[in-house]
């Protein structure tokens, strides 16, 4: 039988709206002169006078928290939000959530420890227009060989458990549809470890329009990673676990 076919594209409004989403656990050496990177993108790209740059400090024990809020007293743009410390995961998800609630249109997600170059993001900007996700990846990384080495681990358990074969499933430059955010978040348990690999395996197995853009990724500039190898592979054994009760619900 025939009948009419109705085709739906996504079109860019001129106006839209970006929330910068960065999770911070005890920063206070860098978190200052991450807002002084990232604010001048958000002033940049404001969509309206919605858009934001939202910092999530998940529970830090230093200052990290203290010195956003005196940051926000003169940036208008800028909001900061504290949790319960729950790792970077919970943090990004909390983060997420709290950009499809304010209604943004556009996701961005970066680290708040000086890796990534927020000179960058135009390209990432300019390629969105037909794109449901522009993710970064990393040619050459700057955090270390066993940083690397895990990173290929888990795109073979990705490839070996869902079939969806990338170069780079984790790294923190990526600017997501809120709503592609919001179909494929409800997916993963709240305190879920690693929601920017699971996002990005979605995209490529759900043959979503994601283009894949090299970043550079230079050594953290100060403070320490609250990330070591211990706790790298504690939270790869329980990802096998979930990737498996994931692909189930696919």
């Amino acid at each position: 039988m025939g009948g009419t076919v109705y085709i739906s594209v996504k079109i860019s409004k001129m106006n839209d709206t970006l929330f910068i989403i960065i999770p911070a656990y005890n920063e206070e050496d860098n978190i200052a002169n991450c807002i002084d990177d990232w604010y001048p993108i958000i002033e940049s790209h404001d969509g309206g006078g919605s858009s934001r740059l939202v910092v999530v400090d998940d529970g830090s024990k230093d200052n990290t928290y203290e010195i956003l809020c005196d940051l926000s007293k003169d940036r208008d743009w800028l909001i900061p939000l504290t949790k319960t410390n729950g790792g970077h995961g919970p943090a990004l998800i909390y983060g997420y959530r709290y950009a499809i609630e304010q209604g943004a249109d556009w996701i961005f997600q970066t680290d708040s420890d000086g890796q990534t170059n927020p000179n960058e993001f135009d390209a990432f900007w300019k390629s969105k227009d037909d794109k449901d996700a522009v993710i970064g990846i990393r040619p050459v990384r700057g955090d270390g060989v066993s940083r690397k080495f895990v990173e290929n681990v888990v795109c073979f358990l990705l490839k070996i458990i869902f079939g969806v074969k990338v170069k780079d499933a984790n790294a923190p430059y990526r600017l997501m549809r809120s709503n592609l955010v919001s179909k494929y978040l409800d997916r993963m348990p709240e305190d879920f470890n690693i929601p920017n690999i699971m996002l990005t395996t979605y995209c490529v197995y759900y043959k979503e329009r994601t283009e894949f853009i090299p970043i550079s990724f230079i050594p953290r500039q100060q403070g320490k990673s609250s990330i070591n190898i211990k706790k790298i592979i504690r939270i790869g054994l329980k990802a096998i676990s979930d990737f498996r009760v994931l692909k189930k619900n696919m």
